[in-house]
């Protein structure tokens, strides 16, 4: 992958759930490094896209590229592959909960092909200390505030250093203040050369770290959709 070509690239899409079209004419250009918002009502096909961008649905209409992958020629054998060079961070942060912090990441990576025992515990240190919680790799999840759970989430997306992290709602369960730190680590993140595109509802987050915005509406996508904060 040549560092020209964009992250996320979709020309003409169709988006479906099962045999039902959710959103038609897709056309999307993400670049290394840009933060892009994901808004629209409950319904529109948010997760939909987000699903297709990492593999989890089809790719049947249009040419769509990330990170390098042919979401046209995705199967079931090349998904691993691709999710190696994407991360995703969940609204409900799905760690395990029968083992402590740092044995959720050691199982993430793991199941993504690393074996060497000392690379693997010098890039646990590596993503706990960059989300702030270089001390807490004993502790079990429900010991863990929501806002520390996002954050391992967001040091498992983080772990096979990504080029690109999909982040679904991860302040939608979070108050103000702590939702703030997490933005204020995602833009970081985005800074040092990962691009993030990230699904909300949550307009207050949209007033205070400002960006670019794609819509889901209508059955279609609009790029840098003008936002109403009063709606």
């Amino acid at each position: 992958m040549t560092p020209e070509q964009p992250i996320i690239q979709l020309t003409n899409a169709s988006i479906y759930q099962g045999n039902s079209l959710i959103l038609s004419d897709v056309n999307i250009t993400v670049n290394k490094g840009e933060f892009v918002y994901l808004i629209g009502k409950t319904g529109t096909g948010k997760s939909s896209l987000l699903k297709t961008l990492y593999g989890d649905l089809p790719l049947k209409d249009g040419t769509g590229q990330v990170v390098g992958f042919d979401l046209k020629k995705m199967d079931w054998k090349k998904v691993p592959y691709l999710r190696r060079n994407l991360g995703v961070v969940f609204q409900d942060f799905q760690l395990l909960t029968d083992r402590n912090v740092h044995d959720n990441l050691k199982f993430a990576l793991r199941a993504t092909g690393w074996q060497d025992n000392k690379q693997i515990e010098d890039k646990i240190a590596d993503v706990l200390d960059k989300v702030g919680l270089g001390t807490k790799g004993f502790k079990m999840p429900y010991e863990l505030s929501g806002g520390e759970q996002q954050r391992v989430d967001i040091a498992r997306a983080m772990l096979n250093s990504p080029r690109l992290i999909l982040a679904d709602e991860p302040t939608g369960n979070l108050d103000p203040e702590t939702s703030d730190g997490i933005m204020q680590l995602l833009f970081r993140i985005c800074r040092e050369g990962t691009a993030i595109v990230m699904a909300t509802h949550d307009y207050i987050v949209l007033q205070k770290f400002p960006s670019r915005v794609l819509r889901t509406e209508n059955g279609h996508v609009t790029d840098n959709a003008a936002v109403n904060f009063s709606s």
